[in-house]
This record gives structure tokens, C-alpha cells and sequence, in this order.
């Protein structure tokens, strides 16, 4: 059944610029190629063709004439990294394993898409190379006729060692996720290391002739737009479409309109840099404004799902890995394919139930902040453009940006065609180089937080910030331990019937470095790395972890966590102010402690090869707030 495919091969043989495709598409998928062709007689016969294909199959064009011949597969739920925007952080119930589709039945349903008038194939998850046999699904995938892509979206960490067998056996196309050039932040935004990996992965596409290689990079205000330049910048010696996707809502990411980049804005951005700018054309179902640099090997693109919709032109699908069909990714409306392949409907059945689906789609999805308020599927249970988590936290109400929003985590390097070169080092300005406060010697001063509230005046580590205060509220004290019981025994305190309460606690730590290790942590010399961000993130791990470090803590569900560093000249020092803030029957005095002193022992830790004379001191509570005890603040 060849609906609307009497062009296909006459596509493949155009490639860019109407010269013979020079893909990484294997040669043989089951039909013979023709002679090259002129470009006049390639013009005449593509014509024809067009005049007298047979039509677009019903079952997949829907009541607004949009032909649906890209279907999008997941192969399963689960993912090797722990992505902040793709999950909940109260984290996602898989499928049973029964539940969800088995190799033969993604076959099945992927034989009746393709038949149907389906000619592009791309494979997701969750992490679509974990599973076992996917090497298998794409060389089956391969043997259908009329399939002329099949691609794979992925987080790349598997993707250098599977991509030789995936190549050999017919995958043509890769987009791999990367939202930032920073390992250090890479590992912060998906709780996993294996940045190295994916870059990996990047080389080895390349080395293998994918052209382009597209990499996908979701920016996010307060994370990662800071980088569009850099990425920008790997096209110039670097066969990538680097495309820059909208910040989207899906249930459990918190999003934020505050945090979503539009296109023009990024496009303003590079526009200062490269004014040169070209756009690309387009072709007509295209979900990315492309854009090249003049000079430059590859190009950059944008995705403006939240913007500027491309609902118009839509010609996408989607199955997820238990076997629903979506017809609109924002959309919440599901039909699953699974239970009726399963309850032995026949292909003309299966057929009037997708042409139904299909036939209810509407003109375009809701607005941006519609959507945000949708019920919908988390990402990672439709399926990965962005992939990435330790165990998260239990408090669903915690924001992952606002829990930690690094701001100004820059790359230090200037990004060209040897990509080797760019994740040597980061820098953490915490303004432009020309505001930087310069000290006496002429160096310049950096001030590092993990938080900042765009609704509040929020202040680095000051002096000035560290106000003394008198005690306020009734400080309640016990004459025994708490920890004890009767006997003298270690006993965790029972906080069962306590009522829950707002939480707060702030604690600090002061490092003495010397001048020597100082200057190096102030012009971010350090053979290690960054010591401020390290420690920066150390302290936010530690208070996460309070309960497994101290024996007769309990668990806390913390609802933000805060770190702040200072560097002071006049004592050579680092000064740490730790805050963290729950909800719940106890309080969260040790979890700031913990993390003022775990970042203080990072500290030491990245400084200790230049110098073992320093000193961790002042590590201290300064204030809390909430429970029956009243409120604490240090005078």
C-alpha cells in the first residue's frame, strides 16, 4: 500500500542542495535507487510524481487536512539519568512491565503506521538505548517498506558504544540532549555524572558521517541561557544543529513562566554576537527555525513550542511505551492501542479506532499558560527529548530551579572546532567582568549563591547581611537529652503526634584559606576546578542527606535549600551561610548545619594540595524558626 509514497526515493536523492544524499542512511532498505539525475529532469519527474501520487492515507489525515506521517515510538519509561524538567520530583510510577508493549507489538503497530503512510519512524523513551533489544527494533524497523527514516532521540550515554551495530543495521538520524557545556552543572541538572559520555557520543556521530548531528538543549532562565553563545559557537567548525527548545510545562516540572526563554529572545541574543545571521528555509511540517552563520560547518535552530506554535503544520504521532497514542504531545486525550492489540482486534479495527483518534484532533494546543495548568503526563512517561536523578525528594511541592537556581555558571572557554577543548573549566561571575568589584590588589571579587528569588532582594554573603539580632519568641529548652532514653540508650525522638509546621533554619561556616589557596579560589585557578561551585553544590547534597549522616536524625522533606558563599580579603576566607526550609513535625537545625560544614569541607578538600594550613571555624546556627520551642535568632 503506497499512500502518498511515489516520491519517497526521488526525496532521498535530493539531499541538500539536490546532490546525491550523503547521509549515514544505509544504501539498501529494500528498493533500488536511480541513476543520478540532472537537475532539470530531477524537477520534471519530481512534478509528475506530485501530479499523480496516489492520495494521503484518511485514516492518518485529520479534519483540518494536516497528513500525519511521523510517528514518534517510545520503547520504555526508564532512563539512566534523573532529568529535573522531564520528572516530577516526587518522582513517576512506572508501567508494570506486562504493561507495556512488547518488541512484537511495537512491530505490529509500527507496520500498520508505515503502511498506512507513515515514512518517518523516531524511537524515545525514557532512554530508548537501554533497552536490550534495540538494535533488533531498528533492523526489524528497517525491513518496512516505505520507511525512509528512522531516527533515535537520546541522552547519549550509551550512544558510542551502540552506535556502530545501530548504524550498520539502518538508523539514519540522532538527536542527543545536552543542555549544557558545564560538567559541573551537567551533573547538578541530572543527578547522574556522564557528561564526558555524551560528549563522547557527539564525536563518535560525527566520525561516523551523521550530518547533521542534532543537538537538542532546552534553556531555562537562571540555568543555562547564559551558554547560547557557546553552543552556538560549536557549529563553526562542527557538523551540529544545535536546537534551542522552548522551556515546556509538563506535570510535576513546576513551570514557571519566569524560567521560559522565548525564541526571540534567544534570537536577539545571538543576533549581538553573529548579526550576520542567515534563517534557513523551511520545510512545510518543520518544528525548528533554522539559522546559519555565515562560514560556519553546521547551523543552530529553535523550537518554539511555547511561542509560536506550530500547530498548523503538524504531522506528528506518538505512541508511548504502554501502548496510548497521543495525537498532540500537550494534549491529555489517549486511546490505548495495547489493549485492543491484545484483545485480538484485526487491522481494520485497529484502524477505525487510530483514524477516530486521529480525526479528534484539534486545530492547536492551548496557550503557554493553559497548558501549565493541563493534567497531563510527566515527560518521561511520554517520552525524552531531554534526558536526565538521584533519589528525589519526597515533598512534591518543592521546586527543582528555586530549590537550587544556579545563575551565572559560565564556561571559561572559548568554544571552537575542537570540542575537547570546551569543558576544561567554568567561571562563576557573579556579574559582567566590567561591574565586578575590584579589590585593593586589583583582582576582581566573586560572590557565589545557589539560590536567587526573582521576588525578593536577595543578597550575597555579606557583612551587612549577618545583622545581629536579639532572641525572639519563648526559648523553650529541655534540662535532659532528648536523644536518650530513660535507661541512657540512644533514641531517636518520637515526633509522631507534634503538628507540622513551617520550618526554617540558617547556619554558617567560615574557611581560612590563606593567601596562597585564596587567590587561587578567587581567580578560579585551582587544578580541581571551581572550589566555590563544588562546595556550593556539596552543600546542597549534604542537607539532602542530614538524615543518613547523623545516626538519630530524622528524615526531612526539605522544600528549599539555600547556599551562599563570600569570598573575604581581609581574612583570606570563605565565608558559608547554609539555609533550609520545610514543613513537617521537626525542625531543620542540622540540615543547614551539615551543609555550612559539608561545604566547608569541600573547601578544604579542592584547596588542600596547595595548602594544609587551613582553618574551618565558626561553624554555627544562626537562626530558626517554627515549632514549639519559638523561634531562635543568634545575637
Amino acid at each position: 500500500m503506497w499512500k502518498g509514497k511515489c516520491c519517497i526515493d526521488v526525496r532521498v536523492m535530493e539531499g541538500a542542495g539536490g546532490s546525491p544524499c550523503t547521509s549515514p542512511q544505509p544504501a539498501s532498505r529494500g528498493r533500488s535507487f536511480l541513476p543520478a539525475l540532472s537537475l532539470q529532469e530531477l524537477s520534471r519527474r519530481r512534478q509528475f510524481l506530485r501530479g499523480h501520487a496516489a492520495p494521503f492515507s484518511a485514516i492518518l489525515t485529520d479534519s483540518f487536512g494536516r497528513q500525519h506521517s511521523y510517528l514518534r515510538i517510545s520503547l520504555t519509561e526508564k532512563c539512566n539519568l534523573r532529568c529535573q524538567y522531564c520528572m516530577p520530583e516526587e518522582g513517576v510510577q512506572l508501567t508494570p512491565k506486562a504493561n507495556l508493549l512488547t518488541t512484537e507489538e511495537i512491530l505490529t503497530l509500527a507496520r500498520l503506521f508505515v503502511k498506512e503512510g507513515v515514512d518517518k519512524i523516531r524511537l524515545t523513551g525514557g532512554e530508548p538505548l537501554i533497552r536490550p533489544d534495540v538494535v533488533d527494533i531498528v533492523a526489524q524497523l528497517q525491513q518496512l517498506e516505505g520507511l525512509r527514516t528512522i531516527g533515535v532521540t537520546t541522552n547519549g550515554i550509551n550512544l558510542a558504544r551502540l552506535l556502530p551495530q545501530l548504524q550498520k543495521v539502518g538508523l539514519s538520524a540522532i538527536n542527543i540532549s545536552l543542555d549544557t557545556l558545564v560538567p559541573a552543572k551537567f551533573e547538578f541538572i541530572v543527578r547522574r555524572k556522564g557528561f564526558h559520555k555524551v560528549m563522547e557520543g557527539i564525536h563518535k556521530a560525527i566520525e561516523l558521517g551523521y550530518n547533521p548531528v542534532k543537538v537538542n538543549c532546552v534553556v531555562m532562565r537562571g540555568l543555562n541561557e547564559d551558554e547560547l553563545l557557546d553552543f552556538a559557537a560549536l557549529t563553526e567548525g562542527l557538523p551540529l544543529d544545535v536546537r534551542f527548545i522552548e522551556y515546556m510545562p509538563f506535570d510535576g516540572n513546576k513551570w514557571n513562566f519566569k524560567k521560559m526563554v522565548s525564541y526571540k529572545e534567544m534570537l536577539d541574543t545571538v543576533r549581538q554576537q553573529w548579526p550576520e545571521l542567515e534563517k534557513l528555509p523551511e520545510e512545510e511540517s518543520s518544528t525548528a527555525k533554522a539559522f546559519k552563520i555565515p562560514g560556519f560547518q553546521g547551523q543552530i535552530s529553535f523550537i518554539t513550542s511555547m511561542s509560536e506554535h506550530f500547530c498548523g503544520t503538524c504531522n506528528r504521532l506518538r505512541i508511548t511505551a504502554d501502548g496510548n497514542l497521543k495525537v498532540c504531545l500537550f494534549g491529555n486525550s489517549e486511546v490505548s492501542l495495547r489493549d485492543h492489540l491484545r484483545a485480538g482486534a484485526s487491522e481494520q479495527e485497529l484502524l477505525r479506532i487510530i483514524g477516530a483518534a486521529v480525526g479528534r484532533k484539534k486545530r492547536q494546543h492551548a496557550g503557554m499558560f493553559s497548558i501549565s495548568q493541563m493534567k497531563n503526563r510527566p515527560m518521561i512517561l511520554i517520552e525524552l527529548f531531554l534526558m536526565f536523578r538521584d533519589s528525589p525528594p519526597a515533598n512534591p511541592s518543592i521546586s527543582s530551579w528555586d530549590a537550587l537556581h544556579v545563575e551565572g555558571l559560565r564556561s571559561r572557554m572559548s568554544f571552537s572546532s575542537q570540542m575537547a577543548t570546551l569543558w576544561k573549566g567554568y567561571r562563576v561571575p557573579q556579574t559582567p567582568p566590567l561591574a565586578q568589584q575590584q579589590l585593593g590588589s586589583g583582582s576582581f571579587q566573586r560572590h557565589y549563591t545557589s539560590h536567587v528569588d526573582s521576588n525578593a532582594n536577595s543578597k550575597c554573603l555579606s557583612p551587612g547581611s549577618w545583622a545581629s539580632a536579639a532572641p525572639s519568641g519563648p526559648q523553650l529548652t529541655s534540662e535532659q537529652l532528648t536523644h536518650v532514653d530513660s535507661e541512657g540508650r540512644a533514641a531517636m525522638v518520637d515526633v509522631g503526634k507534634k503538628p507540622d509546621t513551617e520550618r526554617v533554619a540558617v547556619a554558617s561556616a567560615v574557611v581560612l584559606l590563606g593567601p596562597v589557596a585564596f587567590k587561587l579560589v578567587q581567580q578560579n585557578q585551582l587544578k580541581k576546578g571551581d572550589a566555590l561551585v563544588v562546595a556550593q553544590l556539596a552543600g546542597v547534597q549534604a542537607a539532602k542527606l542530614t538524615s543518613q549522616l547523623i545516626p538519630l536524625c530524622h528524615h526531612v522533606a526539605l522544600s528549599h535549600v539555600q547556599v551562599q558563599l563570600e569570598l573575604d580579603s581581609t581574612r583570606h576566607a570563605v565565608e558559608i551561610r547554609a539555609s533550609c526550609r520545610a514543613r513537617g513535625p521537626t525542625g531543620v537545625e542540622m540540615e543547614a548545619l551539615t551543609s555550612a560544614a559539608v561545604a566547608a569541607l569541600t573547601l578544604y578538600d579542592m584547596c588542600k594540595a596547595v595548602s594544609r594550613d587551613i582553618v574551618l571555624e565558626e561553624i554555627k546556627l544562626i537562626s530558626k524558626t517554627g515549632g514549639q520551642r519559638g523561634d531562635f535568632h543568634r545575637a
